[in-house]
């Protein structure tokens, strides 16, 4: 269940949030998408303003566009010019319905104790041989940010045991970058690669 405090933020926030300047995860997502069949299934988690969706789209995907927070979908929805999904990761209960699942910068606001079942969620809902990638912000343990936002803060290594408990990957891979956030604040980020 997602944090209250985490989800009124967005709900106060949402125009603001959505339409802020943000590039695209362009490596991570060009990667994501090279790896994926021409016109592919990817449910997206944690849509926020769909820029990421709009970019899969673009490419010619078939993508499925969800996000915790009411309010950001409606935002979703006026850049994407479709309907966007109000759904929490506990939600989610498609058997192998996609090729791929994107959850850039979502997954990370999961209650620590929720991360294992969410990711055993995400296995289930790919298909054979499916891709999944997730980005979350390096830390020593769950917390909340200047703006009142829940994170989970794994370090690496108790990322890649939410990863191993929850299902047996066949790829998993996580690289590590400095960065920022919506907060302003340096960010040491995870970003996990894994395939079904």
């Amino acid at each position: 269940m997602p944090d209250k405090r985490t989800l009124r933020f967005y709900a106060e926030n949402a125009a603001t949030y959505a339409s802020r300047s943000r590039g695209l995860p362009g490596e991570r997502l060009a990667d994501f998408l090279a790896s994926l069949p021409p016109g592919a299934s990817i449910l997206e988690l944690g849509t926020g303003g769909g820029q990421d969706a709009a970019a899969m789209l673009a490419q010619g995907f078939d993508v499925t566009p969800t996000d915790a927070s009411p309010e950001l979908a409606v935002e979703a929805e006026k850049l994407l010019g479709r309907p966007v999904k109000v759904m929490r990761f506990d939600e989610l209960d498609a058997d192998a319905s996609y090729d791929g699942v994107w959850a850039s910068a979502c997954l990370l606001h999961a209650p620590v104790e929720e991360l294992t079942d969410d990711l055993r969620r995400i296995h289930r809902a790919l298909r054979p041989g499916g891709r999944f990638f997730a980005s979350f912000k390096a830390g020593d343990g769950p917390g909340y940010d200047g703006l009142g936002r829940y994170y989970n803060y794994p370090s690496r290594e108790t990322l890649l045991a939410h990863y191993r408990d929850a299902a047996g990957w066949s790829i998993l891979d996580i690289e590590e970058h400095d960065g920022g956030g919506y907060d302003g604040q340096p960010t040491r980020w995870l970003g996990v690669m894994a395939r079904k």
